[in-house]
């Protein structure tokens, strides 16, 4: 980066920061994109005359929203409800809605912002949104959760469409939630819009692979990095942070490709198993059962469970982070890099810190960054939205192959653009510029809008 640009790039970020005030989160992801983009506003100045960085770091609109609803012993409880609509020059909005008592504005501004280079990068034409609310689905019943969604829905039903703005699951949303919501949406709207809906069930619009598609994009992302270096995930030993649905189907991919995961991990703890985890049990206590990890260990005895502490010291060649935000620090990173690691995918949305990054890359491990290896939920869900516009539906494996396909030309533009800009082998330069590229195209192509 010149200093014309250097400069310019980080006026545009002090600027961001002050007109965003106490949104941490956010400002980290724009950080990370503005690190990338000196060279690119060398090669097209248009998108400095446009004012582009600017009006991309704008939301197109910003909802809040008052969510009352009635739990289960009669007591009114009020939560808030976000959408953030941040870009949609490539197509119409779209992005999960996450459920979880961090959420506030910063965390759906971070993860909009994300999700517009994100959406780019797949190569469908899908803008950049996010949404969610400060409610907590834990320990409350399904009557509870289906009065949250269908308040949360009656506040924010206008603002949505199959044409405008398509929201999925994400933290604390899957396909219990997305059925209140859309059966109060259509209640509403007194219309059958599937496509307003992703990650539905599959007996009512749903997809193939989609429950499966963020963990399996990751690990797709993961084979594709090693390959290009000659490698592959055979043999290797793996860990994988988070016991969710990300967690659960990038180890399931990972065992199928060959890798030996053991270990993975929830918010309490973590399991080590040195024999390779057993996937199904883990399944069935989180699936089924709806219980914490630590239960592992009553069923295998050889295996350990460490509460209180992350999974990061395990040795491994291949780590996946996919639980959660600034999960895995610069310590971390260290320490990885010291036990032998030579690839890491981010299945979550940003789970490494910059600090954890920058280690990562100075010391020449693949690193997928998360815009990039865990586009397969977004890629999936438009896949869905495409079933549902042509009131079709896929097997498993014809989409399973699609997939694959959208995640091997996610890594080839990031691997391509990366080298066309002078960082070969950097995935995140690759994926930032080439995620911009194509949203800033397209914004300048639209006019002043």
């Amino acid at each position: 980066m010149n200093k014309t640009s250097d400069s310019t790039l980080n006026s545009l970020y002090h600027a961001v920061v002050k007109r965003n005030p106490g949104e941490s989160e956010f400002h980290q992801a724009v950080r990370e994109v503005f690190d990338s983009l000196g060279p690119v506003l060398r090669k097209y100045p248009e998108f400095g005359t446009h004012k582009i960085i600017e009006r991309i770091c704008e939301p197109e609109r910003q909802i809040i929203f008052r969510v009352p609803w009635q739990d289960d012993a009669g007591q009114v409880q009020i939560n808030r409800g976000f959408r953030v609509q941040f870009n949609s020059a490539l197509g119409p909005f779209k992005g999960g809605l996450r459920f979880h008592p961090s959420v506030y504005l910063g965390i759906i501004k971070f993860l909009g912002f994300e999700q517009i280079f994100k959406n780019a990068l797949t190569g469908l034409p899908i803008g950049g949104a996010k949404g969610g609310s400060d409610f907590d689905p834990k320990g409350r019943s399904d009557d509870e959760i289906m009065r949250f969604c269908q308040s949360f829905m009656t506040a924010l039903h206008r603002n949505l469409g199959e044409h405008s703005d398509v929201p999925a699951g994400d933290i604390g949303v899957g396909t219990r939630e997305i059925g209140y919501l859309f059966g109060q949406y259509k209640r509403l709207t007194g219309r059958y819009e599937s496509g307003t809906f992703t990650g539905k069930g599959l007996d009512w619009g749903g997809a193939k692979v989609r429950k499966e598609a963020t963990g399996y994009g990751a690990v797709f992302f993961l084979r594709e990095m090693l390959a290009a270096r000659g490698d592959t995930i055979e043999g290797k030993t793996c860990i994988v942070s988070g016991a969710g649905n990300v967690a659960i189907y990038a180890i399931e991919k990972l065992q199928q490709l060959g890798g030996k995961v053991v270990a993975c991990s929830d918010s309490r703890g973590f399991i080590h198993d040195a024999h390779g985890l057993d996937l199904d049990l883990i399944k069935e206590i989180r699936e089924v059962e709806r219980h914490g990890i630590e239960e592992y260990v009553a069923h295998h005895k050889r295996a350990s469970y460490t509460p209180n502490r992350r999974l990061w010291h395990v040795p491994c060649q291949i780590a996946l982070p996919c639980a959660t935000q600034n999960e895995l620090g610069g310590d971390d990173a260290t320490t990885l890099v010291q036990n032998g690691c030579i690839a890491v995918a981010e299945g979550a949305n940003m789970p490494v810190t910059p600090d954890g990054m920058r280690i990562l890359l100075n010391a020449g491990i693949a690193f997928g960054p998360g815009k990039a290896a865990n586009a397969g939920g977004v890629a999936t869900s438009a896949l869905e939205m495409q079933q549902n516009a042509s009131r079709d539906t896929w097997d498993f494996e014809f989409t399973e192959t699609r997939l694959a396909e959208i995640m091997k030309g996610i890594h080839r533009r990031c691997h391509e653009t990366a080298e066309e800009f002078g960082t070969p082998g950097n995935y995140v330069k690759g994926a930032n510029t080439a995620g911009f590229i194509r949203v800033a195209r397209a914004m300048v192509a639209l006019g002043l809008i």
